[in-house]
């Protein structure tokens, strides 16, 4: 809901979302399939990465509010359901962490905003840590291996920061 850009999209998702779109189009709003017919089902930014078109210059175009007013993915709705295969872009699914790639590494970078205030109140009161609550997106994107590297860091931090 917030910036100046779509999600950010790898080409083979930017395939996906065209393949598997008439299988989540029913959950977007009319305004939104319209946008995805005038601009396409991915766009390339200012920064010329490929991304997802945006509704007003403001909201993803695959979004949609449920009945109580939360932003909702329509491509994971799908997902949810049994109605396709592909549950959302990767840099959706890591949100709040956004990745900046550079030759030679991955930087993973929480991005603090206002939208999630409720969401970090509930990790801190439940004492669930960003890492685990995004354990499955970060599996997905970098492997299993890697995620337990940081599990071991973490728990190292947290032995020595007692």
């Amino acid at each position: 809901m917030e910036g100046e850009s779509g999600a950010p999209l790898s080409s083979e998702e930017a395939k996906l979302i065209e393949q598997e779109y008439h299988n989540f189009e029913e959950y977007l709003p009319l305004k939104h399939r319209e946008e995805i017919k005038k601009q396409g089902f991915s766009v390339v930014d200012k920064d010329n990465d490929t991304v997802t078109p945006l509704v007003e210059k403001h909201q993803c175009a695959y979004s949609y509010f449920d009945e109580k007013g939360i932003v909702k993915c329509g491509i994971e709705k799908a997902f949810m359901e049994g109605k396709s295969s592909f549950r959302k872009p990767v840099s959706c699914h890591l949100y709040p962490i956004r990745i900046t790639s550079y030759k030679r590494f991955d930087a993973v970078n929480y991005e603090e905003i206002d939208i999630c205030k409720p969401g970090r109140e509930c990790g801190h009161s439940m004492q669930v840590p960003l890492y685990s609550f995004l354990k499955e997106p970060l599996i997905r994107k970098y492997g299993a291996e890697w995620y337990r590297e940081v599990e071991i860091a973490a728990g190292y931090l947290e032995k020595n920061n007692k």
